[in-house]
């Protein structure tokens, strides 16, 4: 089964393999393009005038109606708002002692 696969897998890259070279090989073969004559420009064509439309005229507008003034109500007080108790007492925290520096070792006289 397994050599059916890998000579089957041979024969699909022999065959795109040639494929690919005869289409190479057929666009060496081919002479060079001959050159293109020139594109023929396009005339202008003369831009027509348009006629200036008429203005209508329109009545005038009816004025704009006022709506009625919206009235102002008084807003009822407000509850009085109930104080937070206050927060207990945090005691502070001791201050954390500082590292004593010792001196430097004293140093070796090297022969």
């Amino acid at each position: 089964m397994a050599s059916s696969t890998r000579f089957f897998a041979l024969a699909v890259f022999v065959f795109l393999s040639i494929s690919v070279c005869q289409g190479a090989r057929h666009l060496l073969d081919t002479p060079a393009a001959a050159a293109t004559p020139p594109v023929p420009t396009t005339p202008t064509l003369p831009v027509p005038t348009i006629p200036a439309l008429p203005q209508p005229q329109l009545p005038p507008l009816p004025p704009i109606p006022m709506n009625p003034a919206i009235p102002n109500f008084a807003a009822p007080p407000m509850p009085a708002i109930p104080t937070i108790p206050g927060i207990p007492f945090i005691p502070a925290f001791p201050a954390i002692p500082g590292i004593p520096f010792l001196p430097p070792p004293p140093s070796t006289k090297s022969p």
